[in-house]
């Protein structure tokens, strides 16, 4: 372990072993730092054991026009400034020595410091006879600058000079991105702060309560692959025993689909004819070719049926989305329904085709965007449909056990593999 306080003379005429040895445990010291104020202030402690400074002064012309520079960094200062948080903090200076320095984009050394009294930055060079400015390079130019002094003049020795200049911009770059790091990890957190309030919108647009059938049992499950998603399902009341049932995926992912999200929320819940499947589906259709898809490439898969609770009946028009599977009371699973037209916001006179089914006590629906028959393995080989049905066969038990045995054979499927898309299953079990 090197003697920190070694004066630079001894460290050189050491042995290798030794000054590694100083170097190894200043990188490691200054790599535990998240901190640019603090690894900086790591880092100078460490420089002062290898070649004395009496006194030094950063500087800085980022955002200021010549011949302004600001001071943010002094060994003369009472009480250390944080000149990336309090920037307020921070003296400027016009003219003078300060500004010569640092807009000459160029590392210099004086030998004989003689400052004239009425330059602004005469009290930083007072009493010192010689002085090294270090530029620190950014986009080509010199936006920082380390000035060292020493009370003897002739201190500096020129033929270190660019092995200091090195030595200082990597340091520099090195504070730099830690900065960078810093304002990211800020904004990082806002982003989601602000994304955990999208995310809580919309689930606050989701169903609160499941409705209340006779004859039929329902379960949901709902997972986004972010904060927030583009998958939506829905219950429209209708009355005489009647409900709408709608499952929506929104193209995309994230922020940008949880809004067509909400905004086909909006959509399906002002429009006029809920218990017409094709005319509620023309309804959002048009609204959404007019007012927002319009040359987006946005798109939004959907299925909605009505379901009567008296006779067991649902009545449905698929617009682009994965097929219901259907499994009978007897085991066989198939897809429900035979005709799909185009997603909703392609098309401005697309018409959808009705169907209509009636069920048995037993009967299973599963309905699913396609985060569940798109997830992937480790070979990136699908689930798809056929495993799903296979499934869907071997399960027979009530909805909310379906949801979660559908969901156990997805997740033995993808084994460690990030799930990319949101998930959202929507079972009924007919009663």
């Amino acid at each position: 372990m090197p003697d920190l306080t070694t004066p630079i003379s001894d460290i050189r005429s050491a042995s290798w072993e030794h000054r590694l040895r100083f170097m190894v445990d200043m990188m490691k010291s200054i790599s535990t730092h998240t901190d640019p104020q603090q690894m900086v202030a790591a880092y100078g402690e460490y420089m002062q054991q290898i070649q004395r400074i009496d006194r030094s002064v950063s500087l800085s012309r980022r955002n200021l026009a010549h011949p302004l520079v600001s001071i943010t960094r002094s060994t003369m200062w009472t009480g250390p400034v944080n000149p990336w948080r309090e920037k307020t903090k921070l003296p400027i200076i016009d003219r003078g020595i300060f500004s010569e320095l640092i807009y000459k984009d160029e590392p210099t050394i004086i030998d004989e410091l003689n400052v004239d009294p009425s330059d602004p930055a005469y009290e930083y060079f007072h009493g010192m006879g010689s002085a090294i400015a270090l530029p620190l390079f950014d986009n080509g130019h010199a936006l920082n600058m380390v000035v060292s002094m020493r009370k003897e003049p002739r201190s500096y020795s020129h033929d270190l000079l660019p092995e200091q200049v090195w030595t200082s911009n990597l340091f520099g770059r090195a504070t730099h991105n830690l900065v960078l790091r810093d304002e990211l990890k800020r904004a990082l957190d806002a982003v989601d702060r602000e994304l955990r309030t999208v995310a809580d919108i919309q689930q606050e647009l989701l169903p609160h309560k499941l409705p209340s059938m006779k004859t039929l049992e329902l379960a949901p499950h709902y997972v986004t692959s972010k904060w927030a998603g583009g998958d939506y399902y829905d219950f429209i009341p209708i009355g005489d025993d009647r409900w709408g049932i709608l499952l929506a995926d929104v193209s995309g992912h994230g922020t940008p689909a949880a809004v067509f999200m909400a905004l086909t929320h909006s959509l399906a819940h002002t429009a006029p004819n809920p218990g017409d499947p094709a005319a509620f589906m023309r309804c959002v259709n048009e609204q959404l070719c007019r007012r927002y898809t319009h040359d987006t490439g946005r798109f939004v898969t959907a299925f909605y049926g009505v379901y009567d609770d008296r006779t067991r009946t649902l009545t449905y028009t698929n617009a682009g989305h994965g097929p219901p599977r259907l499994r009978t009371a007897t085991g066989v699973v198939r897809p429900l329904g035979q005709q799909r037209s185009v997603p909703l916001g392609i098309d401005f006179e697309e018409r959808f085709v009705v169907e209509k089914h009636t069920f048995s006590p037993g009967d299973t629906i599963v309905l699913y965007t396609d985060g569940v028959t798109e997830t992937r393995d480790n070979t990136d080989e699908l689930f798809g449909t056929d495993r799903l049905d296979a499934a869907v066969a071997q399960i027979d038990t009530d909805a909310a056990n379906t949801v979660a045995m559908i969901l156990e054979a997805v997740d033995k499927f993808r084994v460690n593999v990030v799930q990319n898309d949101d998930v959202t299953l929507l079972v009924a079990k007919v009663k």
